[in-house]
């Protein structure tokens, strides 16, 4: 799989009960969505949104998880998108496959395996184990996909608390690159960038646990109001605009949705 040979780096680092909740140097933790519940985000997005959006999608609409962990938000954010609230038990509606198809990724190819057996969408969500940022694996990979709907962009792309472990592992040259990605892949994108502090205390985290800091913590110049920072970078490097704030979840974290602007060809 595009994202195998990563696996050796990562598992949680273990404390003495076990792995330490939130300790994963990647974000993989396990067990994610017990500790911020899907219900936090999706309850924030208005029903109805992925159609007024897309008023006269014709065709399956097509997106793409960044950073999925287990896929239990993936599924959330999908029910919710469709209207599918109360089928996560039943089957797959049908008619679901031709109205959007979701591509979810990870750079941990266990959650990767946890999200596939337990995906009540099969024929819709598609997981993969993938690190985003190698582009070696990536674009082969994604090109693959968007190919068999004759593509070459996604209509909506997730990033869910993800940007700041890209940030941690990659430094600011790796945010920008993320964020500059995701912005040529999607026509739409919604992001939950993790403040500030999470930063201070993801690395606390790994220094109780006696481990090596984040290779460009300290030297990130791109910090502060993280919200502030994505949308900036987002609206004036990336050709996206803001168009609207969803509000905090009760973690006080921002989900931003924003739009290109850029021309895209059709199909």
């Amino acid at each position: 799989p595009p994202g195998a040979r990563s696996s050796a780096k990562m598992a949680a680092p273990s404390g003495r009960g076990g792995p330490e909740p939130g300790a994963a140097p990647y974000g993989n933790f396990p067990n994610y969505s017990r500790f911020h519940p899907p219900e936090g985000r999706v309850s924030l997005l208005p029903r109805g949104l992925l159609r007024s959006l897309f008023p006269a999608a014709t065709r399956p609409l097509l997106g793409l998880d960044v950073g999925c962990n287990s896929g239990e938000l993936s599924v959330a954010l999908y029910q919710h998108l469709l209207g599918l609230q109360d089928s996560s038990s039943g089957p797959e509606p049908p008619g679901a496959a031709r109205e959007l198809q979701l591509l979810c990724c990870d750079i941990d190819p266990e959650l990767i395996r946890r999200a596939q057996q337990s995906s009540p969408f099969p024929a819709s969500i598609s997981f993969a184990s993938l690190d985003i940022m190698d582009s070696g694996a990536r674009e082969p990979f994604l090109s693959s996909f968007l190919g068999r709907f004759g593509r070459s962009s996604f209509d909506i792309g997730f990033c869910m608390s993800v940007t700041m472990w890209i940030h941690l592992n990659h430094g600011d040259r790796g945010l920008l690159d993320l964020l500059a990605l995701l912005a040529s892949l999607c026509t739409f994108l919604l992001v939950e960038p993790q403040p500030w502090r999470c930063y201070r205390a993801a690395a606390r985290r790994l220094r109780r646990l006696g481990r090596d800091d984040f290779e460009h913590f300290r030297s990130l110049r791109i910090n502060g109001d993280m919200a502030e920072s994505v949308t900036r970078i987002l609206t004036q490097e990336c050709a996206m605009e803001l168009v609207r704030s969803f509000g905090s979840t009760s973690w006080d974290r921002s989900l931003l949705l924003f739009k290109s602007t850029a021309a895209r060809p059709e199909g």
